[in-house]
């Protein structure tokens, strides 16, 4: 019994297993019980479930908050929220891929739900290296904290082109190196074809490809993500489960979001903000408070309400602009 007390990370090791346990029954849950069958996700299903994952993740924070207290409980949901916020404009370059690719509805979901099983493990490493870094050298904070002021005011002045598909280098790489099938086969990753001695050889599908540049998406997004997680707490459990814990909903979410993402192309400002606001603080604690944490409930609140101001400066300027149109 030692052993789920010993401290891994900085927390012991009985929270890191009971939140890999969540984990586990959601996606159980989700892939065995809720979509045994492929089938196209309706807009009203995925509200229901988005609320019931944004649910838990709720009350895992609560019980964050109960169990590490009232600090690590408002680090938790700051970059809880942080990250949904974001992933939302994940969900417009998941659109995009699937677009490009041509996967039907109803074989989407299964790519996401094995895209966010490769998230929790590749969110994991850069998670861990991350800390690694910050535990041998702290001036890294520094480089995350200028990145993200950088990021931030990148993202306030310049447009974002939509990615070149077609152009992404893992395509590229695994259309050279892999046969890929032109036609589609349902929700299978791999087919076995015949090659042209008629020998039956397997070859990759679509939506192994459109599988592949979602994992590659998400490690650019990571870029951002990860860094403003590490600006508001080193404590890597909570980095972790808020990442992960934000991820686990975006599938449910997307199928709701990708009907109305055009509804939130202002956004970006406010979360340009949040970045910005993330970095500079890291420079105020050290230089300005003396070393002094920055108040870990001015955080959250500032967080909440440049994202809420952002989703409603970002709902009223569209729907005055498609009124005007």
């Amino acid at each position: 019994m030692d052993i789920l007390f010993a401290d891994w990370l900085g927390t012991p090791a009985w929270f890191w297993l009971s939140f890999l346990g969540v984990v586990f029954l959601l996606t159980a849950f989700d892939l065995g019980f809720l979509h045994k069958e492929d089938k196209e996700m309706g807009i009203a299903e995925s509200i229901r479930l988005s609320i019931f994952y944004i649910a838990v993740a709720m009350l895992f924070g609560v019980w964050v908050w109960v169990q590490k207290g009232a600090e690590s409980g408002m680090e938790y949901f700051t970059g809880y929220f942080i990250e949904k916020a974001l992933s939302i404009d994940n969900v417009f370059v998941i659109s995009l891929i699937f677009g490009f690719f041509c996967i039907a509805p109803k074989y989407q979901y299964r790519a996401l739900l094995w895209g966010i099983l490769a998230v929790i493990v590749l969110r994991g490493l850069m998670i861990a290296g991350g800390a690694a870094l910050l535990a041998s050298a702290y001036w890294i904070m520094y480089v995350f904290a200028a990145f993200l002021i950088f990021t931030g005011f990148k993202m306030f002045f310049t447009g974002e082109d939509a990615p070149d598909i077609g152009r992404n280098r893992a395509v590229r790489w695994i259309s050279r190196h892999m046969r890929v099938t032109q036609e589609h086969h349902g929700s299978h990753f791999f087919v076995k074809v015949p090659d042209a001695t008629g020998r039956m050889v397997h070859a990759a599908t679509p939506l192994f490809l459109a599988l592949v540049v979602i994992n590659f998406a998400d490690l650019v997004f990571a870029v951002d993500s990860v860094p403003a997680i590490f600006a508001i707490t080193r404590d890597t459990f909570i980095v972790y489960t808020s990442n992960i814990m934000a991820i686990l909903g975006l599938r449910a979410l997307y199928f709701a979001l990708a009907a109305m993402v055009h509804r939130f192309h202002y956004l970006k400002y406010g979360l340009a903000a949040v970045l910005v606001f993330i970095g500079a603080k890291i420079f105020v604690a050290d230089f300005v408070l003396g070393g002094a944490k920055f108040p870990p409930l001015v955080s959250l609140g500032v967080t909440l309400a440049l994202i809420a101001g952002g989703v409603i400066w970002s709902l009223w300027a569209t729907r005055r602009e498609e009124r005007a149109t």
